[in-house]
């Protein structure tokens, strides 16, 4: 083999790796970018999943079994949370779900961390938490994951309706 041979031999060998290297590189970009969108849809469904149970209790501990109206006979702005002794599969109303956070190790993939928060908040500013009572309360769940990149936030309202 003579000189340019050889220099012809190395520039091929040079543009291969440079090209397996930037292959390899998009491959490894394109795996994590699709975990991420795994995760962050499986935090989406855990998230949904705790905002559709709360809405599926009773909106108020008082509201359980008797029906309301008058604001000022729900539980207080500064009382919402579970119920002294109160577990989470016993939760009876909405605001029990108040401060309830949960690390979820069951899904083979990942750990989420989840914690939720619930205020009443007056409808003509739904995004500043009401000191008072109102006829309604917003739950916003926070779901992260050391997988993840962002934490997902999301928040529903729940109303009290009672027609006479």
């Amino acid at each position: 083999m003579n000189t340019g041979q050889m220099l012809l031999t190395i520039g091929a060998m040079v543009l291969l790796s440079t090209i397996m290297l930037r292959v390899n590189t998009v491959n490894f970009n394109s795996d994590n970018i699709r975990a991420e969108a795994q995760y962050g849809m499986l935090a989406t469904s855990i998230a949904t999943s705790i905002i559709e149970e709360a809405k599926g209790l009773a909106f108020d501990e008082t509201t359980d079994t008797n029906t309301v109206s008058n604001v000022n006979d729900l539980t207080s702005a500064a009382a919402l949370g579970k119920e002294s002794g109160e577990t989470y599969e016993k939760f009876n109303d909405f605001d029990d779900f108040n401060d309830y956070t949960k690390v979820d190790s069951t899904l083979p993939s990942a750990v989420f961390n989840i914690s939720c928060k619930v205020d009443y908040v007056d409808p003509t500013n739904i995004n500043v938490p009401s000191l008072s009572n109102t006829w309604h309360k917003k739950i916003t769940v926070l779901v992260s994951s050391p997988f993840m990149r962002d934490t997902i936030r999301e928040s529903s309202i729940y109303s009290y309706w009672y027609f006479r």
